[in-house]
């Protein structure tokens, strides 16, 4: 079969932009599963950056097609000013766009229910972009899918529904109708356009599939941020694990073939919740000299620790993942000793799976393997056998506890600052 998929093995912001767009270069068609616009991928090629919310990062690739699957739920005034840049910056789009006409979508009252249950029942650290108050909506059988969207008798029917359920919560921050209005402003704005993009996209994927076209699958956030196997209540409203891709796009799972898994050299988090490896000190203390690192939605500070391979190992596990693009290596070249966390301990107890226990969750310790540092600038080197050769012993390390080689290195943010170890690991 001809699909790949990527994954986040972490809580997101590993770098899965870069690896996405480098790789469907290979691909005929890049899929978004699942996710809104509360996801942030970020490319850069020869110095010039690119940050994507909706679109999958293989937009930039020309002749490619890329998709929102019906797991996707889509801010329409967000995607319309994602395309407004490629527009701005000469990127032909025409042809190559797909929306499925399942996909749900996000309307500002959803921001507003956001915010309001950021307010009232404590911040769980949303991006406050309506994305779960939409998948909500979807749940209770009462969103509109961008097939409705294009349907003027059936939009207005669920429109004026919405807003009319949602009336007291709209109050709160703005006139209710003042609201209506401008959603269906920005409708007749977009909406021929809109029709272009709305196409049942399970059939299309399925039949590509079927011609022997090669799939790319783009999750956004990570597996700790997966609403079932991530740091819950702190996740997101979505399935980011491989498992999303069928539920996400209509592909079945005897059609999804290979995982790759995304794993930055350390681990961040950004927003609330349990974080077993931050420090006060290494990689964090590094990173802070650096310039601190900042969410590409969110602009919110990043909070550093080592690489957590208990993680790394739980994501392994739930999306049977069969190798590792390792990113952001660069980042320890000056570090005398780098810290990988092998295990937790609770109460005396050493854990070695991840626990999911609220509780045990807030309350572990890390345990950490202590390895040699390089003291090497790597930025440049195009070639494995070029690593330092302790460099290739803390890769060696990372392949040992995960149990799955690393077949991609990255060494920079441009798209040419990268190695790849295993080809034969990372094939459609």
């Amino acid at each position: 079969m001809g699909t790949l998929t990527i994954v986040g093995t972490q809580w997101g912001d590993e770098g899965k932009g870069k690896i996405t767009n480098l790789l469907s270069k290979k691909a005929d068609y890049v899929v978004r599963y699942q996710g809104g616009d509360n996801a942030g991928h970020t490319v850069y090629i020869d110095d010039e950056k690119y940050v994507f919310h909706l679109l999958p990062s293989g937009i930039i690739e020309k002749d490619k097609i890329c998709v929102l699957g019906n797991g996707v739920v889509i801010n329409p005034e967000s995607l319309f000013k994602e395309i407004q840049v490629l527009k701005d910056r000469g990127i032909g789009i025409h042809n190559r766009i797909l929306v499925s006409d399942k996909a749900h979508l996000v309307f500002p009252y959803h921001k507003y229910i956001d915010k309001q249950r950021e307010i009232s029942k404590g911040s769980i650290g949303t991006t406050k972009k309506g994305i779960g108050p939409a998948y909500s909506d979807k749940y209770a059988r009462i969103g509109i899918r961008a097939g409705d969207y294009i349907n003027d008798k059936i939009f207005l029917e669920l429109l004026t529904y919405n807003i009319e359920e949602k009336k007291s919560i709209i109050k709160k921050f703005d006139d209710p109708d003042n609201v209506k209005r401008n959603i269906i402003a920005l409708r007749n704005k977009i909406l021929k356009e809109f029709k272009k993009f709305v196409n049942d996209t399970t059939f299309i994927l399925n039949q590509a599939i079927d011609q022997k076209k090669k799939i790319l699958f783009e999750g956004a956030q990570g597996i700790l941020l997966d609403i079932d196997f991530g740091t819950y209540p702190f996740v997101t409203s979505s399935n980011p694990s491989a498992g999303g891709v069928a539920t996400g796009t209509g592909v079945p799972p005897n059609k999804i073939n290979n995982v790759l898994g995304i794993t930055k050299a350390y681990t961040t988090r950004v927003g609330n919740g349990p974080f077993p490896v931050e420090l006060k000190d290494g990689i964090g203390d590094h990173l802070r000299n650096r310039g601190k690192e900042y969410g590409a939605t969110t602009g919110r500070p990043r909070r550093c620790g080592w690489l957590d391979m208990v993680v790394v190992k739980h994501s392994i596990m739930i999306n049977g993942i069969r190798s590792i693009a390792l990113t952001k290596l660069d980042i320890l070249d000056e570090m005398e000793e780098i810290k990988v966390c092998v295990a937790y301990t609770y109460k005396g107890k050493k854990i070695t799976t991840f626990p999911h226990d609220r509780e045990i969750q807030c309350n572990v310790k890390p345990v950490y393997k202590t390895l040699k540092g390089w003291k090497q600038n790597t930025e440049n080197i195009k070639q494995y056998k070029d690593l330092p050769g302790i460099a290739k012993k803390y890769i060696e390390f990372i392949e040992k506890e995960a149990g799955c080689p690393v077949s991609i290195i990255s060494i920079g943010a441009d798209r040419a600052s990268t190695i790849i170890k295993e080809p034969q690991f990372i094939h459609f």
